[in-house]
């Protein structure tokens, strides 16, 4: 059966429909439309109760009973463990994969979402200062993830989880105001990552 996929075309949703489509797993797109507040919908909270999307439910969830999901992160570590795949079963193989999940999840979204947010900020004064804070640190992240990739063609040495949630920001970077060509190692990464026919697909389904 389908993996039921609630979501909305935003970075984060992303994530796991690029995830959902190299892992070779079924599954429908329920969209969430959070212009119009629909994560605030009481059946949306069942499965997600910070109204975030992304959220998933898989009807065929551990021991063959539903499991609903909620929190990107978490919904890529199920996945991979689920599908095997993009998540190593060897500890010291897991540990770099889930590092850089984690530096996605605490900085390479919060960061760059808060130019997103300051970039429609009316108020001159106001716009300027969070603007300049949060894209200097935003450029920051982008040179710790440039640093990273050098000599190296994925994260965690093999194309991970953790590679798919740090895309689904980067897709981002003109929205970022960033150049990827300042950093040649993420712009070569990015272009691989865009290559691939999984990853392709899962940026051309409809989520909204």
């Amino acid at each position: 059966m389908a993996i039921e996929l609630h979501t909305w075309n935003t970075p984060n949703g992303r994530k796991i429909s690029v995830a959902l489509e190299e892992m070779g797993l079924p599954y429908n797109v329920h969209p969430v439309n959070i212009s119009k507040g629909e994560q605030f919908n009481p059946d949306f909270l069942k499965i997600s109760p910070n109204n975030r999307i992304p959220a998933i439910i898989d009807p065929e969830g551990p021991g063959g009973s539903p499991i609903s999901v909620f929190e990107s992160g978490a919904i890529l570590i199920y996945l991979g463990l689920k599908s095997g795949k993009f998540y190593p079963s060897e500890l010291g193989a897991q540990v770099p994969v889930l590092e850089w999940l984690m530096w996605q999840m605490g900085g390479f979204g919060p960061m760059p979402g808060q130019v997103h947010h300051f970039l429609q900020v009316e108020n001159e004064q106001d716009r300027r200062y969070g603007l300049d804070r949060y894209t200097k640190e935003t450029r920051r992240l982008y040179g710790v993830l440039d640093k990273r990739l050098e000599g190296r063609d994925y994260v965690a040495d093999d194309c991970s989880i953790a590679d798919f949630a740090i895309l689904g920001w980067a897709w981002r970077h003109e929205r970022h105001q960033v150049n990827l060509a300042d950093f040649p190692n993420v712009q070569r990464w990015y272009n691989t990552m865009m290559a691939r026919p999984g990853t392709k697909r899962g940026f051309e389904v409809a989520l909204s």
